[in-house]
C-alpha cells in the first residue's frame, strides 16, 4: 500500500489525476486533504473523498460556461495576490465569471430557466447551499438552472466596481437567450433568483434592465421574466445591509448612487413578477427590505407573492428549520400558477 504522505505529495494536478473532479471544486479537495491528513487515517480519508466525488461535490458533470470568452469588460489587471479562493464552498476573488448549468431530464424539461445568484455580502459567494443545492431542486420541477459565479465588486480588478456584478447578471441573461434554442429554453421564460446580496444583484437586474452595462449590439432583451428573492438586500437607505452597500459602492457613496441602487425606488410597471421570502427575525438584513420591495411592486401593479416567517434568521437556504413549511414548494406553486412550469406556456402570466 502506498503511504499516504507519498500519495499526497505533489501538486493539485496529481490529485486531479487520481479522482476526476471539476477544477471548480479542486480547491475544496486540496484544502480538505491538507487540513485533515494529520488527524485522519488514510483509508478513512480515501472513503470520504470517494463519497464527495459521488455526491453533492460531483459538479464535474456540469461544465462551467465562460461569460466572456473574448475578455472580461470593466477589468483591470489583477495584482498577483488576487487569486480566486474557495473555502467552505464559498468563493471569493472571482476574476473570471462563469455560469454552472444544471439541466433537467429531457422528459421533464419545460423550457423555463433561472439564473441563481448566491449571497455573501458582495464579499464571497455561498456556492453550495445558495447555489448548487437550489439548482438541483429546480431540475426536479423541469427548470434549467444556472448558478452564476459572479465577480465581486473590487477596485483592485474593476474600473467601476459598482457595475461589475450587474454586468455578469446581464451577460448571463443575454447569453442564455442567445443559446436558448441549443439548450431547449424558451427565451420568454428566463428568470433570475438571488439570496441576500445575491438578491440585491437579482433585483438590480430586474429593475435596471433598460440600462445596459454590457455590449449589446444585437439588442437582446436583458429583462428577466420573473424574480425569486430570498432574504434579499434591497435598499441602501436606513434599512441597508451596510457591508453589501460598502462593498458595492465604497465608503462614501453619493446620494444619487444610494438612490440608484435602492431597488425599491427603481420599480416600474415593467418590473418582472416577483416571489419573496424572508424571516421576521433576520438580524443581518432587516425584513423591511422585502416589505419595501413588495409594497413598491404593489404600487406599480406588478404581480408579487411574499412569505414572511416569524423565525428563521438569515441565510437558511432551502431549509428554514424553524417551520415545517417548505418555501420551495410555495415557489413551485407560484411558478406553476404563473405559467412557468408548463411546456406549452409562452411566458409568465401578466
Amino acid at each position: 500500500m502506498v503511504p499516504p504522505c507519498k500519495f499526497l505529495k505533489g501538486s493539485k494536478q496529481a490529485i486531479l489525476r487520481f479522482i476526476d473532479i471539476d477544477i471548480l471544486t479542486l480547491h475544496i479537495f486540496y484544502n480538505f486533504i491538507a487540513t485533515n491528513l494529520r488527524v485522519m487515517k488514510f483509508k478513512r480519508l480515501l472513503s470520504v473523498l470517494t463519497l464527495m466525488a459521488t455526491s453533492q461535490f460531483s459538479i464535474a458533470q456540469q461544465k462551467p460556461i465562460v461569460l466572456y470568452p473574448d475578455g472580461v469588460p470593466n477589468a483591470k489587471k489583477a495584482p498577483a495576490s488576487y487569486v480566486e479562493e474557495i473555502v467552505d464552498n464559498r468563493a471569493s476573488k472571482v476574476t473570471d465569471p462563469v455560469l454552472i448549468p444544471y439541466f433537467p431530464d429531457k422528459e421533464k424539461a419545460n423550457g423555463t430557466a433561472v439564473i441563481i445568484c448566491p449571497g455573501g455580502g458582495y464579499a464571497r459567494l455561498a456556492m453550495d447551499h445558495e447555489g448548487y443545492a437550489v439548482a438541483k431542486k429546480f431540475n426536479e420541477i423541469g427548470v434549467t438552472a444556472f448558478v452564476l459565479k459572479y465577480r465581486l465588486p473590487s477596485d483592485e480588478i474593476m474600473a467601476d466596481k459598482s457595475i461589475g456584478p450587474l454586468q455578469d447578471a446581464q451577460r448571463s441573461i443575454q447569453l442564455i437567450r442567445q443559446r436558448a434554442s441549443e439548450w431547449g429554453i424558451n427565451p420568454a421564460k428566463v428568470g433570475i433568483m438571488g439570496f441576500s446580496a445575491g438578491g440585491h444583484l437579482a433585483s438590480t437586474a430586474g429593475t435596471h434592465f433598460d440600462k445596459a452595462v454590457i455590449a449589446n449590439k444585437a439588442n437582446i432583451n436583458l429583462r428577466p421574466d420573473f424574480m425569486l428573492l430570498l432574504y434579499p438586500v434591497i435598499s441602501f437607505g436606513e434599512m441597508a445591509h451596510k457591508g453589501s452597500m460598502h462593498n458595492l459602492l465604497g465608503a462614501n457613496p453619493s446620494q444619487q448612487q444610494l438612490d440608484l441602487y435602492s431597488n425599491e425606488k427603481q420599480v416600474t410597471a415593467n418590473t418582472p413578477i416577483t416571489f419573496l421570502i424572508q424571516a421576521e427575525d433576520d438580524k443581518t438584513v432587516p425584513v423591511q427590505n422585502s416589505l419595501m420591495f413588495y409594497n413598491a411592486l404593489l404600487a406599480a401593479n406588478v404581480k408579487a407573492e411574499m412569505h414572511i416567517y416569524p423565525n428563521g434568521g438569515h441565510g437558511f437556504g432551502l431549509n428554514n428549520k424553524t417551520t415545517k413549511d417548505y418555501w420551495f414548494n410555495s415557489a413551485t406553486n407560484w411558478m406553476d400558477a404563473n405559467g412557468l412550469l408548463s411546456k406549452d406556456s409562452v411566458g409568465p402570466k401578466k
